[in-house]
């Protein structure tokens, strides 16, 4: 009689706990009438299973069809006003069943304006309560800087620290709980966004994941413009699409088996010491050699970029051996338009500003100087994120043709450097991906699961050993390798398909 009395109470208590967690939980159409500060949430709707529809589809049904498989969700669509300048859109969708409790929020590309609908339909179908931001601005072009001081401040870090805390309310409302773990996940853009949140808002996430991270935003921006005139200083200078395929091929010759596996792929690219005279014409030009002026244009794409009225380092090596066929983006016929939208908006405020009259030996300086160090930011102090146990976990292609692999390198570099040795693997990783493009593409295997890793490492302490990434075609994995923790490489072992990651390891360059 007594045991029977003894439960009782528990089981009392137990159904007050859940009553009071379910009622504290609110419907989504409720959402609406949230009150967050500097926030107006202009619509919360229930979307059906396979129904959502991208704003900018226009009633695509071949592009909807990338969302047929997102299951039903709570869609909060948030204005917020940190500033009397601000216009901050965000998005925040929740599972309407099986959340896994956690939340991730997803990053952008360029210049962002607009909400990353296929990174939140991705998060969403793993389970995760998820957000996106626009960073304060409509459309991917830096128009919006001129004249907007606090929409700069805003694209930088604000906008996505202010979403990431007022989604978390978002959630907390919705589900009658927080997360119990939150996490980011960007590159390219999303990148430099990660890097920037681990340093300035440290409680914000527990994991992040840092691809391709173009922090250093002012210099890359500043060195694509001045590789592009480079480029294109002589009639003869400038290499022409139809020899990328040429001097890509001569690379590989010089370095593809250094790592003793012939396939398409150099592993270690700073071993690999090619010098494009041996591309040199012996008379006159063709579609089989390089221009001495071209050479010169060559060995400037694989060198760092430097000021030359002082001779000061602006930006590291902004592509590396293997990069060639993208060259296009930095050396093509004129400055990739996030550079000449910069240089236009942000440095000389002069919309109709023209490329052709960049001269390095001003224009450098003036840039480093436009944007009070907001976007610039490359701070290595992760004390406070690493004290709170976060894990920061950055990957990197060794081919990307947009954001030197450097940018990624010397970060992790330079935060080893500031706390030792004992913060890898516990604190902060990084994997350099052998021929992989700009955040996927190439040759390389460049198909792997960033979130599982992140949720390995945060629930049991210690980075991955090793990552397994897989190369597609077609959507059929054809090669497999382990992606390493930097800085070691891959070695195969000597026996097996080279196809298979089973027969690599990890280990020192």
């Amino acid at each position: 009689m007594r045991s029977t009395l003894v439960r009782r109470p528990l089981l009392l208590l137990f159904c007050v706990l859940v009553a009071a967690t379910s009622a504290s939980a609110a419907s989504c159409e409720s959402l609406a009438s949230l009150k967050l500060p500097n926030t107006t949430i202009t619509s919360a709707n229930t979307v059906a299973a396979g129904a959502f529809m991208p704003p900018s589809s226009g009633g695509s049904t071949t592009f909807a069809s990338q969302f047929s498989n997102v299951p039903a969700f709570c869609r909060v669509a948030a204005t917020l006003t940190p500033s009397s300048d601000s216009d901050i859109k965000v998005e925040v969708w929740l599972p309407v069943s099986g959340w896994n409790e956690k939340f991730q929020a997803v990053g952008n590309g360029g210049f962002a304006g607009v909400i990353s609908y296929s990174a939140l339909a991705a998060a969403l179908r793993d389970g995760y309560a998820t957000a996106s931001t626009d960073t304060g601005h409509q459309g991917n072009t830096a128009a919006f800087a001129l004249g907007h001081p606090e929409k700069v401040i805003d694209f930088a870090d604000r906008a996505v620290h202010e979403m990431t805390v007022q989604a978390k309310a978002i959630v907390n409302a919705y589900y009658g709980s927080a997360p119990s773990l939150s996490f980011w996940n960007g590159c390219s853009q999303g990148g430099r966004q990660a890097i920037t949140e681990a340093a300035k808002y440290p409680a914000d996430f527990d994991g992040i994941v840092a691809g391709a991270s173009g922090i250093n935003w002012m210099r890359l921006l500043i060195a694509r413009m001045a590789i592009n005139v480079f480029a294109h200083r002589s009639d003869d200078s400038y290499i022409p699409p139809a020899k990328y395929a040429l001097v890509h091929e001569a690379v590989l010759n010089a370095c593809d088996a250094l790592d003793g596996v012939k396939d398409g792929v150099i592993e270690n690219p700073s071993v690999c010491h090619f010098d494009p005279k041996v591309l040199v014409c012996k008379g006159a030009d063709g579609p089989n050699c390089l221009t001495p002026a071209q050479v010169e244009t060559a060995r400037a794409l694989y060198s760092p970029i430097k000021n030359p009225k002082t001779g000061v380092e602006v930006m590291p090596p902004l592509l590396h051996p293997g990069s060639e066929l993208g060259w296009a983006i930095l050396a093509g016929p004129e400055p990739i338009r996030y550079s000449t939208e910069t240089f236009r908006y942000l440095v000389f405020k002069n919309p109709t500003w023209d490329w052709h009259g960049f001269n390095p030996a001003t224009d450098i300086d003036l840039a480093l100087k436009a944007d009070n160090g907001v976007l610039e930011f490359t701070d290595p102090n992760l004390k406070p994120f690493f004290a709170r146990g976060g894990k920061l976990l950055m990957y990197h292609g060794w081919a990307d043709p947009q954001v030197t692999p450097m940018n990624s390198v010397n970060y992790f570099n330079d935060v080893v450097r500031k706390f030792g040795e004992g913060v890898v693997g516990k604190s902060i990783e990084l994997y350099m991906v052998p021929g992989m493009n700009h955040c996927g593409g190439g040759p390389g295997t460049d198909t792997f699961n960033k979130m599982a890793a992140i949720e390995q490492w945060v629930a049991g302490g210690t980075a991955p050993k090793q990552i397994l990434a897989s190369h597609l075609t077609n959507g059929t994995a054809d090669r497999t390798r382990p992606l390493c923790p930097f800085p070691q490489v891959a070695a195969y072992k000597g026996s097996g398909s080279t196809d298979d990651a089973a027969n690599f390891v990890c280990k020192a360059r």
